[in-house]
């Protein structure tokens, strides 16, 4: 799909135009759009109400890294899939991803299909690749990275010390306070490297 860059510049113009509107709204005490953060909060400590302060402030501790974690997979989930396509066009997943890989997707998809309640929102076929996965098929495909990333040793150092962190954080166990400043800093060091 191409768009226009007329179309794509009268968009972002309306956009701002209404944001600068929305903001004189704002200020003169009209509420504009829907503001769910205050019942949000409310029924969020409800729900934990039941629970130990102690338990409540680490979970509440380990939500922002969870928020961290789940923003950097997704993006790098994205970065994939604009770089395979951008590269190779419609069919990139069957021309680019190893084998082993587009096995591992296919099985975990059927046993979702087949064996879940659980449905999630999928966003193509790397959704069903597993972490360590992605660090495999951007060395597979390093042509199409190495403008971003220093080397494939920098690439795979960081995705398994990533990895192991997040078994963590999927574990529920906590992290102490140097793990968290760790996978900060190969998360922002990532998206230095990528541009975000």
């Amino acid at each position: 799909m191409r768009i226009d860059r007329k179309d794509l510049r009268d968009w972002m113009f309306r956009g701002l135009l209404f944001e600068a509107d929305a903001e004189r709204f704002r200020a003169a005490g009209i509420r504009v759009g829907a503001d769910d953060r205050e019942s949000e909060r409310s029924l969020f400590e409800e729900t934990l109400d039941p629970f130990s302060i102690d338990l409540r402030n680490e979970a509440l501790q380990m939500a922002r890294l969870y928020a961290l974690v789940y923003c950097f997979e997704n993006s790098v989930r994205a970065l994939i899939d604009e770089r395979l396509h951008e590269h190779h066009g419609v069919d990139w997943w069957n021309k680019k991803i190893p084998t082993k890989i587009k096995d591992h997707a296919a099985a975990r998809r059927k046993d979702v299909r087949e064996n879940s309640w659980l449905e999630g929102q999928s966003r193509g076929p790397l959704s069903f690749v597993e972490f360590g996965h992605l660090s495999d098929i951007m060395v597979a495909n390093w042509d199409d990275f190495r403008d971003l990333i220093p080397t494939q040793h920098w690439l795979k150092q960081r995705f398994e010390e990533l990895e192991k962190a997040r078994h963590f954080i999927a574990h529920h166990r906590f992290l102490l306070p140097g793990e968290f400043q760790r996978i900060e800093m190969y998360i922002n060091d990532w998206n230095r490297m990528v541009g975000l």
